[in-house]
């Protein structure tokens, strides 16, 4: 009875304008923390120019790594935990302070005082405060919003919220990009105001809703699952890496040790979590099929689309923008421009599907929006490397539209699924397994890529050299460094051509008209088409095993399930603010 009572009261909040207040700073908090994860990506180059570090220097790789995962792995490691916190002192305090902590370290970045490897490491110690701000804004969104809607309109609003946060994935490319060409203090400074206005706006509009759970912290639990997933995310990072004369780092001890000793922590963790009276995160959760099966397809869902994000930026960058007379330093931008219509196909499915979830139920949108995404991936294996740009532009909005069919219906049912007083949990769990799968993407997909490259890369290197005149030795030894260099340089708009023959001194005794050709625009393009290819193709055959796999998770998740209402029709209220809902709740008939 209280349980219906308080829905009651609820009810009468979600009927007054609050919500939309609520839905509106939810979806500009969860698009400043989403456009921070992506802007540097493409301004990469333009930020080490500034600091005057070159980011293709081997001892300059790992802040070139830092500078771009760093904000990804802090965001993944700390979001469960500040979800918790949000369910004992409360979501929207934690959101507030997240937006003033992003904001914050938003106005540190852009004053840089130092150049070189002090200035790259004063970025990333202030992108990794700015990543605390931003997984306290995404860990407790979600939860926000499932209290301020009714469940009939929560589709809705995670639609909008979801589009808008992966949408900001791709808007950050684009923007990165132009304010780069500019200047580079400029791609942080675009921040500031987002953070100090989004910091005054939260305090004064946003109401506490949900209910506060009295609870101990559990440090143990925080401590375990922080250092294995870090563990594990530094080691796939780090993985990518050339070691010794292998042509990846898989078999570093620091690698291994990241890997194994993370996982061990995080099987600690999951023994901790079991044996603990209040844990950080309720593992009896996982019992509820929505919300298990919701999850896993967020997990692989997410790993597609990270890889799907990154294979395309080196496809359009490194080969096709080249062909198309674009200069090296300029693919960034032009790269950001031409990937519009997949976030437009995002834009588009996303608000019509939560919408269409409401009224129907979730299962068959996020499993079908899967399968889409999945036909796209072979589509773009049947046109070739130097394709025309509408196929191209078509099936990349196809790609968006399947993702967004999938995410907002998928992250409504996971929120529907759970107790009230455990939302924020609920809630950085679905963007701990968003932002994990999106590091674990960069790992999976770039190793898959350099494994096909390697193949086939140093042969075809090596004859296109010796046959513009660069003495064989010196050719051979070039085509036999690290496919990654190469990779690389073509991401960041770097000429791989010159990158790699620069420090050999050879193009200083070839003709001109050898040089200008080896330097140009189509030589390196050309000579890579074939070799990319053929990784491109392993990449993407792995994408649609993902996609297909998801889509299965996702169809697990059962019929419609909203928690609140199986509450109050099937079984009692849990006995105490933090113990899980009873297996009579848990055991329903799975997911929305």
């Amino acid at each position: 009875m209280a349980e219906a009572a308080d829905g009651g009261a609820m009810g009468r909040l979600r009927g007054t304008h609050s919500k939309w207040i609520a839905l509106s700073n939810t979806t500009l908090g969860i698009l400043a923390a989403t456009v921070n994860g992506s802007i540097v990506i493409i301004s990469l180059p333009a930020i080490f120019r500034g600091i005057k570090l070159d980011p293709l220097t081997p001892g300059n790789v790992s802040y070139l790594l830092w500078m771009l995962m760093g904000y990804l792995v802090v965001s993944a490691v700390l979001v469960v935990t500040l979800g918790r916190l949000g369910d004992i002192y409360g979501r929207v305090r934690m959101y507030n302070v997240g937006f003033a902590v992003f904001g914050v370290a938003a106005l540190a970045l852009p004053f840089d005082p130092f150049t070189g490897g002090a200035g790259a490491i004063w970025l990333i110690g202030w992108r990794v405060v700015q990543a605390v701000g931003g997984a306290m804004l995404m860990a407790n969104s979600p939860a926000i919003l499932t209290d301020a809607f009714p469940p009939d309109q929560r589709g809705t609003a995670m639609g909008i919220n979801q589009v808008a946060g992966i949408s900001g994935q791709f808007i950050g490319l684009i923007l990165g990009g132009v304010l780069a060409a500019v200047d580079w203090r400029l791609v942080f400074i675009v921040s500031v105001p987002i953070g100090i206005g989004g910091t005054i706006w939260s305090m004064l509009s946003l109401r506490e809703l949900g209910a506060r759970t009295k609870a101990r912290i559990d440090w143990l639990g925080n401590v375990t699952f922080a250092l294995g997933l870090i563990g594990i995310l530094v080691g796939i990072t780090y993985g990518i890496q050339p070691y010794g004369g292998h042509v990846m780092g898989w078999t570093s001890p620091v690698v291994l040790t990241g890997l194994l000793g993370g996982t061990a922590l995080l099987a600690a963790f999951y023994v901790i979590e079991l044996r603990v009276s209040q844990p950080m995160f309720d593992l009896r959760l996982l019992r509820i099929r929505a919300f298990a099966a919701g999850n896993a397809a967020t997990l692989l869902a997410s790993i597609a689309r990270g890889g799907l994000q990154f294979m395309l930026i080196l496809w359009l960058q490194g080969i096709w923008l080249l062909l198309h007379g674009k200069n090296f330093a300029d693919t960034p931008l032009w790269s950001g421009i031409y990937l519009l219509p997949l976030t437009f196909g995002f834009m588009f499915a996303g608000p019509v599907s939560g919408w269409l979830s409401d009224k129907h139920g979730a299962r068959a949108f996020a499993s079908g929006g899967l399968l889409v995404s999945a036909a796209a991936f072979g589509g773009l294996l049947l046109i070739p490397t130097n394709f025309h740009y509408l196929d191209f532009a078509a099936l990349i909005f196809v790609s968006g539209a399947g993702m967004g069919l999938f995410s907002a219906p998928n992250a409504a049912a996971i929120m529907n699924s759970v107790p009230r007083h455990q939302r924020g949990a609920a809630s950085g769990m679905l963007a701990t397994f968003q932002n994990s799968g999106f590091v674990l993407s960069i790992g999976l997909f770039f190793s898959l890529m350099i494994a096909g490259l390697a193949s086939t890369l140093p042969a075809t290197l090596t004859h296109g050299l010796a046959s513009q005149g660069v003495p064989y030795p010196v050719a051979h030894a070039v085509g036999q460094l690290p496919p990654v260099g190469s990779l690389f340089a073509a991401f960041l708009g770097f000429n791989p051509v010159h990158t790699l023959l620069g420090p050999t001194g050879v193009l200083a005794h070839l003709p001109p008209s050898h040089v200008a050709l080896l330097t140009g625009k189509r030589f390196f393009p050309e000579l890579i088409s074939q070799p990319f290819h053929h990784g491109l193709t392993i990449v993407f055959s792995m994408a649609m095993a993902v996609l297909v796999i998801a889509a299965g998770a996702s169809a697990l998740r059962g019929r419609r399930f909203i928690h609140e209402e199986q509450v109050v029709t099937v079984g009692p209220a849990p006995s105490a603010p933090d113990e899980a809902p009873r297996s009579g709740a848990l055991e329903g008939s799975g997911g929305n």
